[in-house]
């Protein structure tokens, strides 16, 4: 069975399985999923609990052993198993089949991984613990959805918020739930319950963006100029090196220009990502953005990344933020009618 972290609350209400599985990059929904699975053991008289963590050398009889041992004080235990590689290896993929295969009802296993990549899923380790345990996603909110999201963790504390407040708020964050987490419970020790103004959100939360070049890059690549520009703020208030900002930006234009190029030529966006080697997370941000850029305006914008080195580099004479504001923003609105 998979639930999200949202639907986990009204699940352990009905009762406690045997097996549940954490995976995902939000660590603030992970780690309140975690917390919400051994309170409810905790209350259901599973007063016994032992870690397990698969670092290097990890030994996979360790949990054999501890799935076959109890304590003399304790009848129910609950196995904290965390794997933070996301990668058992051969033997702890056969270990984890054989596990599930043993269940013993009166232990609870908790197994805690990352966020997991597409082949973990395809894995016959993997739907094992699927089909005899509950997998919950601790999946990343998107920007769209984090006013939402921040809505309702103030109903949890009878605050509410207008759509325009929860807008600003959810950009003071930039996207970091636990920053958020932070600043919703702050305005809970400030305010009473109710309904909370725009002054009196504006007043009490304090910038707590984590702006980083990878987050302006995919600004860019989403076609966000506005998020794009508000991050490159951000940036420079920070003080962060230009030339870190520049090549982050370059680097994903020149993956552009490659994917761009291979698809003029071939018309294989599959071939095309794998020729210019991109993966993970970012080939989906490639994969739309590269609908917009044609070949000649990738080339184009790597030439003013050119200019900007330059700048940089004191070969030339300009304002090197508004350069870079100005690249950002005319490849986030490249294809734009």
């Amino acid at each position: 069975m998979r639930i999200s972290t949202e639907d986990l609350p009204q699940h352990l209400k009905r009762g406690l399985g045997s097996l549940y599985v954490i995976h995902g990059e939000a660590l603030l929904l992970a780690i309140e999923a975690a917390d919400a699975i051994r309170n409810a053991a905790r209350e259901a008289g599973y007063t016994e609990r032992e870690t397990i963590i698969v670092e290097q050398y990890f030994k996979w009889g360790e949990l054999r052993n501890s799935a076959q041992s109890m304590s003399l004080f304790s009848s129910r235990k609950v196995i904290d198993l965390r794997i933070p590689s996301g990668k058992p290896g051969v033997e702890g993929a056969q270990a984890l089949q054989d596990h599930c295969e043993n269940l013993d009802p009166d232990t609870l296993t908790l197994i805690s991984l990352p966020k997991l990549e597409g082949t973990a899923f395809k894995s016959k380790w993997f739907a094992a613990l699927e089909q005899h345990g509950t997998i919950i996603s601790a999946d990343e909110v998107s920007l769209a959805a984090l006013p939402t999201w921040i809505a309702g963790r103030l109903r949890r504390q009878g605050q509410s918020a207008d759509a325009d407040t929860l807008k600003f708020l959810a950009d003071k964050v930039e996207g970091n739930l636990l920053a958020a987490f932070q600043e919703i419970q702050k305005l809970a020790l400030l305010f009473p319950e109710g309904a909370l103004t725009f002054d009196q959100v504006k007043d009490s939360v304090m910038d707590v963006a984590r702006y980083d070049v990878f987050k302006l890059s995919e600004a860019m690549l989403a076609g966000d100029a506005e998020r794009y520009a508000r991050i490159l703020d951000g940036l420079r208030a920070e003080g962060t090196a230009t030339v870190l900002i520049l090549w982050a930006i370059a680097e994903d234009i020149r993956a552009l220009a490659k994917v761009s190029r291979a698809m003029q030529q071939s018309g294989n966006l599959a071939n095309a990502l794998r020729d210019a080697r991109v993966w993970g997370a970012k080939q989906k941000l490639i994969e739309r953005s590269v609908r917009r850029f044609t070949p000649t305006f990738a080339e184009r914008a790597l030439r003013q990344a050119a200019q900007i080195d330059r700048l940089i580099k004191g070969l030339r004479q300009g304002d090197v933020w508004d350069e870079l504001l100005q690249l950002g923003v005319r490849c986030a609105r490249a294809g734009a009618r």
